[in-house]
């Protein structure tokens, strides 16, 4: 009763008229501010992205971290279940045309991101420990002026930590657990104490750890995931045209793919299309500028570029290599209404064709889905962190770190449907003080572009600004 409850709130806030329209209304609102800065600082983006590639950065410490590994960090948080599980989710209930409007909603989330990063960059600053760090909880605390800032901040810190610390690492680890229980026979309980193990020995390390592991990890897995489904891609290269067609045409007519079995409708694509595709990049959520706001550079312009890059990495080639393999692979059935395969299986399945064959292709997916999972650990814990930092100082890292292991050892033995749509709930909720936030500040971030255009050195002085609100 209570699971169908949270289902319920969960309906409207991710719904389209209300935190969809929210998103895309925010992500359309910056592009336009911005001049389309996601078009105009792509190139800008790229060549920041490759020219700070390393896998052996300096390491990071009380005074942050690389560029590049802070946008590790984020894609780190970024590319997780929902590249896998949410784009096949989002095909079998909104139907082929759910993809397009998924690259609408990434497309605008590139901008909303760009704005956040800006904004964690300027209103950063150092704990009680001497660490630097930055976010929402920053931004909304010191740049408002208002009598509910304060407020307002604790409950977004509040909210991310539960909803990712917490309940978000509990499914997380469950989703690892599964996945290696289907594909390899592992007991449950034993891939939860080896996750366990080592998310604990690289949270003791600390921020330091965690850009570590996230500057190496990160790239190599993305690209193993996108070359090998290039390769299947590159097998069905004959369907592709089809399946842009496919998209496109059931984008706004959904019953000409399948028969109509799914029953889509426009708003059905809409709403799967867009809830799925910005549950998976996190534009607007407030998460990925904790990673960002640790980065050294010269300008906020800098980090905020590498946005724009993660955006379009996490949706427009992760996300779209899982869509186009599963697709032309040919792998989507119907019988009676009801999808023969869904989630992990059929991304499975779809890896299965060709060169990998049956046993291949499970394993292959499960050793992805770990790596995308841990990964997602590793960052929605750091982004924890910060805000317990925020809220209760240094000291009570510790309490937190051992809270999430416990958690994470947890989620990998239960059936936590239940947990999941808390976690959607609360990070609904963190929407709604970010976008606040970010609205209200947007004419600090268009003077900062401005400026930057204008070649202006970047005084953080100059841009801390508290605009009237309530």
């Amino acid at each position: 009763m209570l699971t169908d409850l949270v289902s319920s709130i969960n309906s409207f806030l991710w719904g389209p008229y209300f935190l969809i329209a929210l998103l895309c209304g925010t992500g359309l609102y910056f592009t336009i501010r911005l001049r389309f800065v996601q078009i105009f600082k792509f190139k800008m983006g790229l060549n920041r992205l490759f020219g700070n590639f390393s896998l052996h950065g300096e390491a990071a410490g009380k005074s942050g971290m690389s560029s590049f590994q802070a946008v590790a960090t984020a894609v780190a948080a970024q590319v997780g279940t929902g590249n896998l599980v949410g784009a096949t989710t989002a095909l079998i209930m909104g139907g082929p045309g759910a993809i397009f409007w998924m690259w609408c909603a990434a497309f605008l989330g590139m901008a909303t991101n760009f704005a956040e990063i800006c904004l964690a960059q300027i209103y950063r600053t150092k704990d009680d420990s001497g660490h630097m760090i930055g976010g929402p909880a920053f931004y909304i605390s010191r740049g408002l002026k208002s009598r509910y800032a304060k407020v307002l901040a604790a409950f977004f810190a509040l909210a991310i930590i539960l909803a990712l610390g917490f309940m978000g690492n509990m499914v997380q680890a469950n989703s690892i657990s599964d996945g290696f229980k289907g594909a390899f026979g592992i007991p449950q309980w034993a891939s939860g104490l080896f996750l366990a193990a080592i998310c604990a020995m690289i949270f003791i390390g600390g921020v330091k750890a965690i850009a570590r592991v996230a500057e190496k990890i990160v790239p190599i897995m993305a690209i193993l995931y996108v070359a090998v489904g290039l390769v299947i891609i590159c097998f069905n290269l004959d369907k592709i045209p089809g399946v842009i067609a496919l998209i496109f045409e059931a984008a706004f007519n959904p019953s000409a793919a399948w028969g109509g079995a799914t029953g889509a409708t426009i708003a059905t694509a809409m709403r799967y299309g867009i809830a799925r595709g910005l549950f998976s990049n996190e534009a607007g959520m407030g998460s990925t500028p904790h990673a960002h706001a640790a980065a050294n550079v010269k300008h906020p312009v800098d980090q905020a570029v590498l946005g724009i890059m993660s955006v379009f990495v996490d949706t427009f080639i992760v996300l779209n290599i899982t869509v186009f393999v599963v697709l032309s692979a040919d792998v989507i059935h119907f019988e009676n209404g009801k999808a023969v395969l869904t989630g992990i299986s059929l991304v499975q399945e779809a890896f299965s064709t060709h060169v990998l064959g049956h046993a291949g292709g499970y394993g292959f997916v499960a050793i992805c889905l770990f790596f995308f999972a841990f990964t997602t650990i590793l960052g929605w814990y750091y982004f924890a962190e910060i805000n317990v930092r925020y809220l209760f100082g240094a000291k009570f890292v510790r309490i937190l770190q051992i809270l999430v292991v416990g958690f994470v050892f947890a989620g990998s033995l239960l059936k936590i449907n239940f947990v999941w749509e808390l976690a959607d709930m609360f990070n609904g909720l963190m929407v709604l003080p970010n976008l606040i936030a970010i609205i209200a500040l947007s004419p600090v971030v268009v003077k900062l572009l401005k400026d930057h255009d204008a070649g202006k050195e970047y005084e953080q002085k100059n841009y801390v600004r508290e605009p009237n609100l309530f």
